[in-house]
């Protein structure tokens, strides 16, 4: 019989598997030390070593009785230099470089753009940031040839390094060749949801949509500016965000980061829509078995901020320390959340419910829950919507996401607050309620002779519908 694990945290974690974590021995430990969600990138390694790794992340589960949701992550199109001659070059303040589409190698002179849309898309006094902003050029003259640049900020310029157009949109589809091939391998294994790199656009994501329709769940990386600017249609379109602040950095100033952060917290808030936050949480502990004061107060601010999810890239996919890392990410979440403070900052960041019978149902789920001391709150649902509503409340007690589809189970797995478990199918309210107790009981959740409340949908067997709220005594 399969072991049931419980989180006893509400912000969940996902942890990137890499070199550091694919054995099924590390991925196990992972797992049980706090990763709710493991992230494959696909940036890096081939289909054959991800699918091994989603085996056994799969056999983990079936073995620890608690759905696991696996994050496939898309590479998206990467704006690189071409090689040079010698390797790199030395780029000085005040000196020119031409960026080309020819394809030999560069040299102090010029090197190959191969990317004839940002000839395009440029314009003299157009800033371009090469190496993750570490070298800065400004477009003196625009050819669709080639681009004359002048030296703002110098140094080491080596083979295939990153482009960046900050205040630029590109007329670059969201989805590569490869990105296409890797959608249909993670869809056709089971991947709970996609990562959708370099939305710049709302289309970007509806044409992903097309693809994937109802078989994952779409997350949207914001790391492009230009999401910005219709964030409002592009949370509408996705299932969940992710605010990915390594490249927002690179093409935003610094001091702007942090405002972003909540930005996109609060309107992920208002629209229902889970969020992850990204990039550099407890990036020393790639080298050191402890974070620094200042990543344990970061991963504390995405909790006050709200996040769904915290995320950790290279701390547990290359370094020397993943299960260290998950273990005081767990601990600095669940730290932050006895905090007294917490409870106001999450009533401050509640929305008002819309007009709807399904929005009402969620909100009075968790008042409810609140005046008659409910050990939980069990959510029904086809889809997964209902435990998503409920989780926007942020009620005080715990979330049982209840499903007949696994899969769906594992789509909740990324959801705040929520306990994810496959059900079975049941068809009155009599049986929802009576299965509702029975695995309140069996999860450690309520015991005997307290109370839970149920939210269903009727009539049963129909996604969308959220419209029936009781109270229910465990026995």
């Amino acid at each position: 019989m399969a072991e049931a694990i419980r989180r006893r945290r509400r912000v969940k974690i996902v942890a990137t598997i890499g070199p550091a974590s694919s054995s099924p021995e590390r991925l196990e430990e992972l797992f049980r030390t706090g990763a709710d969600v493991f992230r494959l990138n696909f940036s890096h390694g081939a289909q054959d070593q991800h699918a091994e790794v989603i085996d056994r992340i799969r056999r983990i589960e079936k073995k620890c009785g608690r759905p696991i949701g696996i994050l496939a992550d898309l590479q998206g199109p990467k704006l690189r230099v071409g090689r040079f001659a010698g390797g790199g070059v030395v780029l000085q303040w005040g000196r020119t470089l031409r960026l080309d589409l020819q394809e030999r190698p560069g040299d102090g002179q010029r090197v190959q753009l191969p990317h004839p849309e940002i000839m395009a898309a440029a314009a003299p006094g157009s800033i371009l940031l090469l190496d993750d902003g570490k070298i800065r050029l400004e477009v003196t003259r625009q050819t669709p040839e080639f681009l004359d640049t002048r030296v703002i900020v110098g140094g080491r310029l080596s083979d295939h390094k990153g482009v960046n157009l900050p205040g630029l949109t590109l007329p670059i589809p969201a989805l590569t060749k490869k990105d296409r091939s890797d959608l249909a391998f993670a869809l056709e294994h089971g991947c709970d949801y996609i990562g959708l790199s370099f939305v710049q656009r709302p289309e970007d994501v509806a044409e992903a949509r097309e693809l994937v329709g109802d078989r994952a769940f779409i997350l949207s990386k914001i790391e492009k500016p230009g999401a910005l600017q219709s964030i409002d249609e592009v949370i509408q379109l996705s299932d969940a965000i992710m605010v990915a602040r390594g490249d927002l950095g690179v093409e935003l100033p610094a001091e702007d980061v942090p405002l972003i952060q909540k930005r996109l917290i609060r309107a992920a808030h208002r629209h229902g829509c889970p969020v992850v936050v990204a990039t550099q949480m407890m990036e020393s502990m790639i080298e050191n078995p402890t974070p620094t004061r200042a990543e344990a107060s970061d991963v504390a601010t995405a909790v006050f901020d709200g996040a769904d999810a915290v995320m950790l890239s290279a701390e547990s996919a290359t370094g020397k320390y993943p299960v260290e890392t998950v273990r005081m990410m767990d601990r600095i979440i669940a730290r932050t959340e006895d905090d007294e403070d917490l409870k106001a900052a999450r009533a401050a960041l509640r929305p008002t419910p819309e007009k709807s019978a399904g929005d009402a149902i969620c909100a009075a789920a968790r008042q409810v829950a609140e005046t008659i001391d409910a050990k939980a709150i069990a959510a029904f649902s086809l889809s997964g919507r209902t435990a998503i509503r409920i989780a926007r409340e942020r009620p005080d007690v715990p979330i049982l996401g209840l499903t007949p589809s696994i899969e769906i189970a594992r789509r909740m797995a990324l959801v705040w607050g929520v306990h994810a478990l496959a059900s079975e199918t049941t068809h009155t309210m009599t049986e929802t309620v009576s299965q509702a107790a029975a695995l309140a009981l069996k999860s450690g959740f309520a015991r005997r002779r307290e109370e839970i409340v149920v939210v269903a949908g009727v009539p049963f067997g129909r996604s969308g519908g959220t419209n029936s709220l009781r109270v229910a005594q465990v026995v």
